[in-house]
């Protein structure tokens, strides 16, 4: 494993955290535009349909993903700036 890649274990963690804050936040906000509501329901949320679980579910995760690239990515390209090498 190259020197570059270990060294670039610590940021990557915290990049990790930090998008899952900024996704955690996102949802929230986007959850309350489309749901109309607070809190998106829970998987054993009884009075909550099986298509507006899933569909939460489905959202949570598309922005996770969407985050999760783009905080990688801009940490990537940080550290190419930074240090001229690529993390990866």
């Amino acid at each position: 494993m190259k020197a570059s890649k270990i060294a670039y274990k610590p940021v990557g963690l915290a990049l990790g955290a930090v998008s899952g804050m900024l996704a955690g936040m996102a949802f929230k906000q986007a959850w309350k535009m489309i749901g109309h509501e607070e809190d998106a329901p829970d998987a054993t949320d009884e009075d909550r349909s099986w298509q507006e679980i899933l569909f939460a579910a489905a959202l949570q995760g598309a922005i996770f993903a969407l985050v999760k690239a783009a905080v990688d990515r801009a940490g990537a390209t940080a550290t190419r700036r930074l240090t001229g090498t690529w993390p990866g």
